[in-house]
C-alpha cells in the first residue's frame, strides 16, 4: 500500500516484505544479531534478487538508533515504515504499551523512526491511514489478534507524543511544538511545515502581541455561552476601529485561505501578522462586551473568525 502510494513498484515491496525476516533464521544472524539486515542483503544478492530488493532488506531496520542513516530508496522506506507501524499496532493491540522508562519492544524508537523517515525523505504519508491499514491487516480492532478496542487512538497519540522529543533535539522551542501539537496534524510532513512556519512567525516583531491577543480572545470566548453569528455583520459595526479591523481582516483572509490550502503556512502567518496594528487599535478603543447584545455577539464573531484563521495553522496563543 505504501509503495503504491509513493508510486513505487508494489511487487518489489511485497517481495521485500516476504523476505524481510528470513535472515533471522540463519546461523550467522543467530550468532551475531547485530548483522541482521546486512546479512539479508548479501543472502539476497547471492540468491539472485535485484539490487533494489537486496538494499531494501538491509534498510528495513533503519534508523536503528538516534542519528542513524535512513533507508536509501523508497522501497526500503516503505518496508521500514510498515515494519515499525505493524510493531506499534501489534504491541498496543495486545495492551503492552511502554510503562515509565521500560520499553522492551523499543516502541519509542520505532515511532521516532517513522517520523524521521517520513519527514526527512519528504514522503506524503498520513499516520492515521497507515495505522488503520495495519489494524485491517491484523484482522481489525475487534478481530482475534488485537484485544485493545482503542488501538488506533493509542498508537496515534503515542506517535504524536514523540514529536516533542524529535523537535527539541533540533533546538525548537517547546511552546512552538505545543502550538502545533494542539492541532494534531496526522501527516508528519504537514506537521513539519507548521513547525517551521510557527518558528519563523515567533521571531517576527508582531508575534508577541498577536499571541497575547489570541489568548485574550480565547479567554473571552470561553466565558461566552451564547450562539455566534455565521458571519460578521457590517451593518452592526458602530465603532471605526471594529470597521477597520473587519475590512483589513477580510482582505487578508482572501489571501490566507489559498495559502493554507497549499500548506504555505509561513506565507499565511506573515499575512496574518499584518493584523497587529488594527487588533491593538480595536482592543484600545472598543468595548467587546457591549450592553447591546447584537453588537456584542457581532464583535465576538469577528474575533472568533480572526482566531480561527490563526488556529487553522497552530494555536499561537500558546507562544
Amino acid at each position: 500500500m505504501i509503495a503504491q502510494h509513493l508510486g513505487e513498484n508494489s511487487e518489489d515491496a511485497y517481495r521485500v516484505g516476504l523476505l524481510s525476516k528470513t535472515d533471522l533464521m540463519s546461523d550467522m544472524v543467530l550468532e551475531f544479531p547485530q548483522v541482521q539486515g546486512t546479512m539479508g542483503k548479501y543472502y539476497a544478492i547471492n540468491d539472485g534478487e535485484s539490487s533494489a530488493i537486496a538494499q531494501a532488506l538491509e534498510d528495513q531496520y533503519r534508523p536503528r538508533f538516534a542519528g542513524d542513516s535512513l533507508p536509501e530508496a523508497n522501497i526500503g522506506c516503505a518496508v521500514a515504515i510498515s515494519d515499525k507501524i505493524d510493531t506499534l499496532v501489534g504491541i498496543f493491540g495486545i495492551n503492552q504499551p511502554p510503562k515509565g522508562d521500560k520499553d522492551p519492544f523499543a516502541l519509542r524508537r520505532a515511532a521516532i523512526g517513522v517520523i524521521r523517515i517520513i519527514i526527512e525523505k519528504q514522503l506524503d504519508l498520513d499516520l492515521k491511514t497507515l495505522i488503520d491499514e495495519s489494524i485491517k491487516l491484523f484482522g481489525g480492532a475487534k478481530g482475534d489478534k488485537l484485544s485493545n478496542d482503542n488501538t488506533a487512538t493509542n498508537v496515534f497519540d503515542f506517535v504524536m507524543g514523540r514529536f516533542r522529543a524529535f523537535y527539541q533535539e533540533q533546538g525548537i522551542a517547546v511552546d512552538v511544538i505545543q502550538s502545533v501539537l494542539a492541532k494534531k496534524p496526522s501527516a508528519p510532513l504537514d506537521f513539519d511545515k507548521r513547525i517551521k512556519a510557527v518558528s519563523y512567525f515567533g521571531n517576527l516583531p508582531e508575534a508577541e502581541t498577536l499571541a497575547a491577543a489570541n489568548k485574550r480572545v480565547g479567554n473571552i470566548l470561553a466565558k461566552f455561552d451564547g450562539q455566534l453569528y455565521t458571519d460578521f455583520k457590517t451593518e452592526l459595526a458602530t465603532e471605526q476601529a471594529e470597521k477597520d479591523l473587519a475590512i483589513t481582516f477580510h482582505a487578508i483572509s482572501l489571501k490566507v485561505a489559498p495559502l493554507v490550502a497549499d500548506k504555505d503556512y509561513q506565507a499565511a502567518l506573515t499575512e496574518l501578522a499584518q493584523l497587529k496594528s488594527p487588533i491593538d487599535t480595536f482592543f484600545d478603543n472598543v468595548m467587546v462586551m457591549s450592553d447591546d447584545e447584537a453588537v456584542k455577539i457581532n464583535r465576538l464573531t469577528l474575533l472568533n473568525e480572526i482566531r480561527n484563521s490563526f488556529f487553522a495553522i497552530a494555536d499561537i496563543s500558546l507562544l
